[in-house]
């Protein structure tokens, strides 16, 4: 049986992660009772996109990951690109809610770290064909 457990534990990160953005785009709406949406309220389209972005991206970086470790990717690696994952999406959605939708360093790092980790494991997964 193949172990899984370094991506199991960096998909329960991101899921915690995952969870906490979407408490915060729920309290948005509970707040300003917007039943769908954001009513074109500023801040409630940032922790929407915030979480949008969160689950656009964590799902293909940990499939990326799961391929990684099943081929025998060592854990060294596999927490290097997982620490850098859940570090990548935190700076990410601090950036994206510090800098109101603009430029922020976090929000800058976090998407380029993000990239740089899914290019890295789409790489380490197409050579492991070869």
């Amino acid at each position: 049986m193949v172990s899984i457990e370094v991506t199991a534990l960096y998909a329960g990160l991101c899921a915690l992660l995952v969870i906490a953005l979407a408490f915060k785009v729920v309290a948005f709406r509970r707040g300003k009772k917007v039943g769908l949406g954001t009513a074109g309220d500023k801040d409630g389209e940032i922790a929407v996109r915030v979480h949008a972005n969160a689950v656009e991206y964590i799902p293909l970086a940990l499939i990326l990951m799961l391929i990684a470790e099943i081929n025998g990717l060592s854990h060294l690696w596999l927490h290097i690109l997982g620490g850098a994952l859940v570090l990548a999406r935190l700076l990410h959605a601090i950036g994206l809610v510090g800098g109101k939708g603009g430029y922020h360093p976090g929000r800058f790092i976090g998407t380029s770290l993000t990239w740089l980790v899914i290019i890295t494991l789409a790489v380490i997964d197409i050579a492991a064909v070869f």
